[in-house]
């Protein structure tokens, strides 16, 4: 690897950690009696509209890092899905509540990012 590639080889590598970090902090950060897990998407949807949204704006960072780690439109898309999904449902008051927190959209978003670098690293 010549240092003119050193960058693009890590980029992917710090990508790929900001959003496990931030995926965790965001759903599955607190544990709650009983073993389940919440993260601050679950308190801060709790805050009519504005809280929705904040979590919305985090969710898309996570899908701007898959994009700058090399992870293509399709996979993308799917990720917006999820976020789309998590937070149109999330605005719905109390059973949008209960989504939010099961559903889980940054792990699941993580985990789609993660399966394309680890199948593209494998050819």
């Amino acid at each position: 690897m010549s240092p003119a590639d050193a960058p693009q080889q890590r980029r992917p590598a710090d990508a790929r950690t900001r959003v496990h970090r931030l995926a965790r902090l965001m759903d599955s950060s607190m544990r709650l009696p009983g073993g389940f897990r919440i993260g601050v998407d679950g308190l801060i949807g709790l805050v009519p509209v504005a809280g929705d949204l904040a979590a919305a704006g985090v969710s898309l960072y996570i899908v701007a890092q898959a994009a700058h780690a090399g992870v293509p439109a399709r996979v993308l898309a799917r990720m917006v899905l999820n976020v789309a999904l998590d937070t149109l449902v999330g605005a719905i008051p109390v059973l949008g509540d209960v989504f939010d927190v099961a559903f889980k959209a940054n792990l699941r978003n993580a985990r789609l990012m993660d399966a394309y670098l680890n199948r593209r690293a494998s050819h």
